[in-house]
């Protein structure tokens, strides 16, 4: 097993533990992560039982350069990549996609990292960073969560890995960027034998 599936498969690990409120020991300050994360309380829906609508943007400014792809694996525990990575310059402030509620900041196996909740129960990750802000802060999309800290492995050059989930299914983040809007099915155009009725 080489280091790169092994430290994914704590961050793996550690990360679900925290979703489903488990308390998981942060050995990187020596209390339990519980102070870390916050309780999962988002509405993924308005008070009129809508779904809540989050607009989303990158979390690096400039212009978007993507340097690896998200790749769903084929198996639960299959290779892949869950999120994108994208390039940003050293130390370049990473921001809120959307806006919703930090529910971590904290090291994952030495590494910064940074989740936001949104309202449409979406939960943003990104990572290597230098946390700015803490558990339970408010945050709306273009707002600092931290600043790019260290290297991501499998970049060559500086990048911040963005990754997006609704429960325990990844998500493409890129999909987050292009909202659909409304969707009207519209009629198909009558051809050959229907229009001669």
């Amino acid at each position: 097993m080489t280091r790169l599936s092994l430290a994914l498969g704590v961050v793996l690990i550690l990360l679900n533990g925290f979703a489903a409120g488990r308390r998981v020991a942060d050995r990187s300050v020596g209390r339990p992560a519980a102070a870390n994360r916050i309780p999962d309380r988002s509405a993924a829906a308005t008070s009129g039982g809508e779904p809540a609508i989050v607009g989303y943007r990158p979390p690096v400014n400039g212009p978007l350069r993507v340097l690896r792809r998200f790749a769903a694996p084929v198996t639960r525990f299959g290779p892949g990549h869950l999120g994108v990575d994208l390039a940003a310059a050293a130390s370049a402030l990473v921001v809120s996609a959307g806006a919703g509620r930090v529910t971590f900041a904290g090291a994952v196996a030495g590494r910064g990292v940074v989740v936001v909740l949104h309202p449409d129960g979406v939960r943003t990750e990104y990572e290597p960073l230098r946390p700015l802000v803490r558990v339970g802060a408010a945050v709306r999309a273009g707002d600092a969560l931290g600043r790019l800290a260290g290297a991501h492995r499998g970049c060559r050059t500086a990048c911040v890995h963005w990754g997006a989930r609704r429960g325990a299914i990844y998500l493409d983040p890129l999909a987050l960027l292009a909202r659909l809007g409304p969707v009207r099915l519209l009629p198909w155009p009558l051809t050959g034998r229907a229009q001669r009725g």
